[in-house]
């Protein structure tokens, strides 16, 4: 038995990265998932392998910063599932830049993706999820939320999340709807290592100059954010709304 048996989890940004660890993650305890995501192959590939191990998963090709579209993947998770209980925010991009040397397309491209299409995913998915007085929205945020060079964009975005997150958590708690949010600090992804890329440096470099200033000494794996994405898409974290936990290898975590 799983935590999340009969449970349905639509994720965002489902391709790779934190959000395929997610879904890897929700579907062992017991969940049937939609993998939402613009790479349809990645997606598909990712459904494939759920559905050897055993887990009912559709993929869909989503743009979450697009209100049709974001529609049309909730309407289709019903159409299969019949009905919506999870959903993980993780969708996302990376535009960095000085702020003098940023362009307004990376800012509003940036805020699209990560902010307007939480809300906009959020705003879909409540819907069925006020009718059934039950559902657990988990976005994901970072500890760039704080504040870091070269991502007024990205940090800005995250900290709107944080925001959102809050106030989600009050309008929809009366009906059941619990709202929290994760924020990772380095952890091992495609997006940081491009950063790295960006920074004329190795991943490699960029993950051990990082260690060093995480309490932990090292930097994070995708499965341990998923984890705690899992719990409080769980009823173990029934009691749990309104909140931002920190998933950084110490106490506020290091930025990028």
């Amino acid at each position: 038995m799983g935590r999340l048996d009969g449970r349905v989890a639509l994720v965002t940004g489902a391709a790779r990265g934190i959000g395929a660890a997610t879904a890897r993650r929700l579907a062992q305890e017991g969940a049937r998932v939609a993998l939402a995501d613009l790479d349809a192959e990645g997606s598909a590939a990712l459904a494939t392998e759920l559905g050897a191990a055993g887990t009912e998963a559709l993929s869909l090709t989503c743009d979450v910063a697009d209100a049709a579209q974001v529609q049309q993947t909730v309407d289709r998770t019903l159409e299969r599932f019949e009905r919506l209980d999870i959903l993980v925010n993780n969708a996302g991009i990376l535009r960095d830049n000085l702020l003098f040397k940023m362009s307004e397309d990376d800012w509003d491209r940036v805020l699209a993706v990560h902010l307007r299409g939480a809300f906009l995913c959020a705003r879909a998915a409540q819907r069925v999820m006020v009718r059934q007085t039950y559902g657990r929205i988990v976005s994901v945020s970072s500890t760039s939320a704080l504040g870091n060079r070269g991502q007024a964009n990205y940090s800005a975005a995250k900290a709107g999340l944080q925001g959102l997150t809050r106030t989600l958590a009050i309008e929809l708690g009366p009906f059941g709807i619990t709202a929290n949010a994760v924020a990772p600090g380095f952890i091992d992804t495609d997006m940081t290592r491009a950063t790295a890329q960006r920074l004329g440096v190795t991943p490699e470099q960029l993950q051990s100059g990082a260690a060093q200033s995480i309490p932990l000494r090292r930097i994070g794996q995708p499965s341990e954010v998923a984890s705690v994405i899992a719990f409080l898409a769980s009823d173990d974290a029934s009691y749990v709304s309104g909140q931002v936990i920190y998933v950084a290898g110490g106490p506020a975590g290091i930025l990028m």
